[in-house]
């Protein structure tokens, strides 16, 4: 989830004409009405958060400055659908340059498919691409599938992967496919890598495969939260039990507890690497997980999420150089966390 986005300007259109059929949609009896709602919502937000979200990865500055141009605060935001279902209010809208997943009452995005050549999103989906060299071969599962960006990426990048995505939503799949190309990850690529879509809960035994998993993305929030089961070191080690030997996690930890900085010692030299104490599913995981967890934390123009990768730190040099120009400097930002009292 990422943590920034409002809307303004965001005009409702006339029924947008159906999209292709790739994939079986769900019916939504409720979407006419809460497409109307979310569209009054829309109106109360701010369009330069939208930008700023959709510059959020690029190096010109200039974006973030007063000298846009005059037509700027002209452009079109369409909702594509919007529909609330058991477990979320989706709204999918339309921007000259993506597509974004919106989810819960605070509309964060959940998931975005960039239109431009340049696929990378400069924010916490980027991470999980980087993670095929440093965990062994075999299949790859995401919990919290949501609208697909991290496997877009990942297939990208890696085509030759096998992915397994758990989403416990399967109208938002069903949306997802038909505006934001998750159809298309069902297709094997010619190196044979494929998304393969489960509907239901991670937590359940039915997410666990034979042999296990080599790594585990777990992405997974509710009302703008992590998921307070991530929070309980009791959860990690039973979903431990669905990586294969060596497997690592690599998590979406959220925001950290700006009320708790007294937790890290201000006499401490270190305190700048105790900052992971801040986020409260990196403390499950160090306690599930003794001397095997590391973190990082997204810069400010990328949501100032927390992220975690359990076992050991990976040799940085070498998991640098397997990745391209736009992800290798990213990966020298994560480090172990020290949990010496």
């Amino acid at each position: 989830m990422m943590t920034v986005v409002s809307l303004f300007q965001l005009r409702l259109p006339p029924p947008p004409p159906p999209p292709p059929i790739c994939c079986y949609s769900s019916p939504a009896p409720n979407e006419r009405l809460y497409h109307s709602t979310v569209a009054a919502a829309a109106h109360k937000r701010s369009i330069k958060q939208v930008k700023a979200l959709l510059h959020s990865g690029e190096a010109d500055s200039s974006h973030n400055n007063n000298n846009n141009k005059p037509d700027e605060e002209d452009e079109e935001f369409q909702v594509l659908t919007a529909v609330q279902t058991t477990y979320n209010k989706i709204v999918i809208i339309d921007t000259p340059k993506s597509t974004l997943l919106l989810l819960d009452s605070t509309h964060n995005v959940h998931s975005m498919l960039n239109k431009s050549i340049s696929k990378w999103t400069g924010s916490y989906w980027d991470e999980f691409a980087t993670l095929p060299p440093v965990v062994p071969p075999g299949p790859i599962a995401i919990f919290g599938l949501g609208g697909g960006t991290a496997a877009h990426l990942m297939l990208h990048l890696w085509p030759s992967l096998q992915l397994e995505g758990w989403e416990i939503d399967g109208i938002l799949i069903d949306k997802s496919r038909d505006y934001l190309g998750l159809c298309d990850l069902e297709k094997h690529t010619t190196d044979g890598g494929v998304l393969n879509i489960h509907i239901g809960d991670v937590f359940s035994p039915r997410a666990a495969i034979s042999g296990g998993y080599a790594a585990i993305i777990v992405d997974l929030f509710a009302d703008g939260k992590v998921l307070p089961q991530l929070e309980q070191a009791a959860t990690w080690l039973e979903l431990n039990d669905k990586l294969m030997p060596n497997g690592r996690f690599m998590v979406n930890c959220g925001a950290g507890e700006e009320g708790s900085a007294a937790m890290i010692s201000q006499n401490d030299d270190s305190s700048m690497d105790d900052t992971w104490r801040l986020n409260a599913t990196i403390r499950a995981l160090c306690e599930a997980f003794p001397g095997q967890v590391n973190w990082k934390k997204m810069a400010k123009s990328a949501g100032e999420n927390y992220m975690a990768l359990t076992g050991p730190l990976p040799e940085l040099s070498t998991w640098s150089a397997a990745l391209p120009n736009e992800l290798n400097s990213g990966v020298n930002q994560w480090r172990a966390c020290n949990q010496v009292q």
